[in-house]
């Protein structure tokens, strides 16, 4: 049975912000494959934080493109540890062969499988020490149910007489070690007796019902014996061993299935949280627990000691670099690069430098552009198309103040690599997005929301573009009763949210919260809100317009209270 110790290649998680938008998750993926190219000793998986809006999902269809793996917590999990890779054993194994194999791996568990890798129980090498203690039990190969083939390998035996796959199903083991009269009066039916090579001994058991009868000191079994014992269906075995050994021996040929735990067992799944797993291993004196793959089969064991070697998930992360915008668990995992076009926020540490590129453009998917130019990689049409999207997604069509000149120059190289018309594509991308149908109030809202703090005020942002004020009316009535229940889902004291309308460039603006009203009136004055909305003018960049301004807006109204 082969064991192996676990350390294999981690990957490297390439993920954006929660609540995803279209930047977020073609960024992932443009710049996971970019980094494939240019770096093969690691391997880059794009993921994604948080449900795809229906604009993403538009997008992903239309270039043919798989939509990344979720995932919501990068703290460290079982998979992260090195996982010592014992195989599961069948519960037919006898009970030497179990410590025998203890010994040769050096463990002092073992689990117990059936066909289908499943956990049925675990053993230990003081369950078999128990088991051996157990040797006086005269009755244990038949409650057990032991086959003759585990008694012949334990005994380094040959079968002379029977079949190795039937069991031992009655009787007790007993030595004929007397004479006549002793050995009448002690076996019975269905025993299983252990003697010498005397022939008169050997008939007496047999005439007496002996279910199986071990015959030792390497001794040969006469042809006569044997039809005798084939016609009283007795099982004949020969061992070299002397009596005394023989009968030392023969109970540990019992399967492990009959010693082994079983019921409720203790065992951790690859995804479970390694914190979980220390509180359980605080309380429990194993020394082994088992873990399981994702579809509940066994997959190997961890051990205390195991969590000295804790391997940290590698995150690059993409279109943001706030801890409160990124996946849970990300103070507890290992950032390596940060690629974004976003304010420098606060709270994020790490413990080794990390390659961090921030620039002044509208999409992160310009910064992967430029990557890709510098590296001299050839973009393929799906990546192009994905990274198009992400500009004119971004920067609504180049109409935001928030776009460059560097985002329209890779946005149109971008464009003909797909062979996209950029405002055909652009409008039906918009349109898929603005689309309600079969949408929540949640759908709606969450499809594109960040959170915020400035001073002592949290706060978030959500943003939907629209085509239409037809299609904004719809959304605003849609979400107006649901920003309550954000303020108390999402703990802040402020919500907000951007119906922009990409042909007026407008956005009508709708908020909750205490003092809402004051901060956002602070902000854009002189505007006058009323008391859930306000109409801005010119306001379409949720990052170049709407946060400085409330930043602003909550200096302005902390100063005056």
């Amino acid at each position: 049975m082969a064991e192996t110790t676990a350390q294999t290649q981690k990957n490297v998680l390439v993920i954006g912000h929660r609540n995803p938008d279209t930047d977020s998750i073609c960024s992932a993926i443009a710049y996971a494959y970019l980094k494939n190219k240019i770096n093969p000793a690691l391997h880059y998986e794009p993921r994604r934080a948080g449900k795809v809006n229906s604009e993403t999902k538009f997008v992903l269809d239309y270039f043919h493109m798989d939509t990344p793996q979720i995932c919501l917590d990068v703290s460290p999990q079982v998979e992260d540890l090195t996982i010592r890779r014992v195989e599961g054993v069948q519960g037919s194994l006898s009970m030497k062969d179990a410590w025998n194999l203890m010994q040769d791996i050096d463990a002092n568990t073992l689990v117990i499988v059936d066909e289908d890798n499943r956990i049925q129980g675990l053993i230990t090498m003081t369950d078999v020490a128990k088991a051996y203690m157990d040797a006086f039990d005269a009755t244990i190969m038949t409650k057990a149910e032991t086959t003759y083939r585990n008694i012949v390998k334990t005994l380094d035996g040959e079968l002379v007489v029977g079949d190795l796959s039937e069991s031992v199903c009655e009787g007790k083991i007993c030595v004929a070690a007397g004479n006549a009269a002793t050995m009448a009066s002690v076996i019975e039916k269905g025993d299983t007796v252990i003697l010498s090579n005397r022939v008169d001994s050997q008939m007496l058991a047999i005439e007496l019902g002996a279910g199986c009868m071990v015959v030792t000191g390497g001794n040969a079994v006469p042809q006569h014996i044997q039809r005798m014992a084939k016609n009283h269906d007795t099982t004949v075995l020969c061992t070299p061993y002397d009596s005394y050994t023989a009968a030392r021996l023969i109970s540990q040929s019992a399967p492990v299935s009959y010693f082994m735990t079983k019921g409720s067992l203790l065992s951790f799944s690859l995804k479970a949280p390694v914190e979980d797993v220390q509180k359980v291993m605080v309380k429990v004196r194993h020394r082994y627990f088992p873990v399981l793959d994702l579809d509940g089969r066994y997959y190997g064991m961890i051990s205390r000691r195991n969590m000295m070697d804790l391997r940290k998930k590698q995150v690059i992360m993409v279109d943001h670099n706030e801890p409160g915008q990124a996946v849970e668990g990300l103070m507890a995992a290992e950032v390596l690069e940060i690629i974004d076009h976003h304010r420098l926020g606060s709270g994020l540490q790490t413990s080794a430098p990390v390659y961090f590129r921030n620039q002044p453009v509208g999409c992160t998917a310009t910064i992967i552009y430029q990557m890709y130019q510098e590296n001299g990689v050839k973009i393929p049409r799906e990546i192009a198309g994905l990274m198009c999207s992400a500009i004119l997604s971004d920067t609504l069509a180049f109409r935001s103040p928030t776009c460059t000149v560097a985002d329209k120059n890779a946005a149109e190289n971008l464009a003909a690599i797909a062979g996209i018309e950029i405002d055909e594509y652009a409008s039906e991308m918009f349109e898929a997005g603005a689309s309600l149908d079969g949408k929540t109030a949640k759908d709606l809202f969450y499809a594109d929301f960040k959170p915020f703090v400035s001073g002592s005020v949290r706060f978030g942002i959500g943003q939907s573009s629209f085509m239409s004020d037809r299609s904004a009316q719809k959304a605003k009535d849609l979400l107006l009763p649901y920003l309550n229940e954000v303020l108390e889902k999402e703990g802040i004291d402020m919500v907000c949210y951007m119906l922009t309308n990409i042909l007026t460039q407008s956005t009508d603006l709708i908020f909750a919260g205490k003092h809402a009203k004051e901060i956002v009136a602070a902000a854009f004055a002189p505007a006058e809100p009323s008391d859930f909305s306000v109409l801005l003018p010119g306001v379409v960049s949720r990052k170049k317009q709407m946060v400085p301004n409330l930043t602003r807006g909550i200096a302005e109204w902390e100063a005056d209270h």
